[in-house]
């Protein structure tokens, strides 16, 4: 059950794993989590479109911008999702999706997230979960460009869509099953 008094501040990461269509089913279901929109961030034009993005040019990865409630769920909580719902091990590609705006990467917000986000990657690579190194790129949080309209909510809207039955529905299920104590009531 989600508990906000009203007193509690919001924090907000941005995160990419691939395809920010992904991401964002996940997270949109996640317990204190307020607010998911995909979007760009890590390149070097301002305002870019998606097929900008996808030309790989600009820089800029495909990604998520969560804001959520700290009381809830924690970063390091988010992030342990985070690895769970990506290959943080292939270099500039998830799956079928190649290229520089699919790479793994955490855009950290503030110093704290940093320190966070490195130990749990410390911990995963002491694990010994994946059998090629973790190569998600830490990077400080610079600029966040929201994807166009129609990227939002795309799963929510496009559940029926080949691409959300075979890619995205698995991730859904996957979270779901995993992190069942992690869903909105």
């Amino acid at each position: 059950m989600e508990r906000n008094n009203g007193s509690s501040r919001m924090e907000t990461t941005t995160l990419g794993g691939g395809c920010f269509w992904c991401l964002e089913a996940v997270y949109q279901e996640s317990r204190g989590v307020k607010k998911v929109e995909s979007g760009y961030s890590g390149g070097h034009v301002p305002n870019p479109t998606y097929r900008q993005v996808c030309s790989e040019t600009t820089g800029h990865a495909e990604v998520v911008q969560i804001t959520f409630d700290p009381e809830v769920v924690s970063f390091r909580e988010i992030l342990e999702v985070f690895f769970t719902i990506h290959d943080p091990t292939t270099l500039n590609r998830q799956g079928a999706d190649v290229g520089e705006s699919y790479r793994s990467a955490i855009f950290y917000h503030d110093e704290d997230q940093r320190r966070v986000a490195e130990e749990v990657v410390s911990e995963l690579e002491y694990k010994g979960i994946w059998d090629n190194p973790i190569v998600t790129q830490l990077t400080p949080f610079e600029e966040f460009y929201i994807a166009e309209d129609y990227h939002q909510k795309y799963f929510q809207n496009n559940a029926y869509q080949p691409y959300c039955q075979v890619i995205i529905a698995p991730k859904v299920a996957k979270f779901r099953k995993e992190h069942l104590d992690r869903l909105k009531a």
